[in-house]
């Protein structure tokens, strides 16, 4: 059965927080797949990442890099592809999938700051809970770190 996490980022923006999640899921050896608003916000994200920190390598690739079999992170704004046969999944900036069954893990990363993805958040954790998910909601400690409440 798919675990469905909420990071609700309060401390963080998603540009700080996406990274570290993802060398999580890279050292972890989980393939991932990242569903962004738009392609431009898909670029950006890549772009991001390649210049994150000078100490950090997180291989991704997206539709302009091609490959997407190849590529262990794919950063996307299309629909519900899933080229490079992900286990993980994490939605940002409000997208959704209305089949996240195929994966191990789903992650939902919302703007804390966003009224609008908090209350439709909301409404997806009573979805996923109905069809038996396992879901929890993880936030941000004082000092930054993920504690699951």
């Amino acid at each position: 059965m798919t675990e469905v996490r909420f990071y609700h980022l309060q401390k963080q923006n998603l540009d700080e927080a996406l990274p570290l999640i993802l060398e999580k899921a890279y050292a972890s050896g989980h393939r991932t797949i990242v569903r962004m608003a738009s392609e431009d916000e898909a670029e950006r994200m890549a772009g991001h990442l390649w210049s994150f920190r000078q100490q950090s390598f997180i291989p991704h690739g997206t539709k302009k890099d091609g490959n997407a079999a190849m590529q262990p992170i794919w950063i996307t704004d299309d629909g519900e592809e899933n080229p490079n046969n992900a286990k993980t999944l994490i939605l940002t900036q409000g997208r959704t999938q209305d089949d996240i069954s195929s994966f191990e893990l789903c992650c939902e990363m919302l703007d804390g700051r966003n009224d609008n993805q908090v209350s439709e958040a909301r409404k997806r954790w009573k979805e996923y809970q109905s069809k038996g998910y396992d879901v929890t909601y993880w936030h941000q400690s004082e000092e930054g770190t993920w504690e699951k409440k």
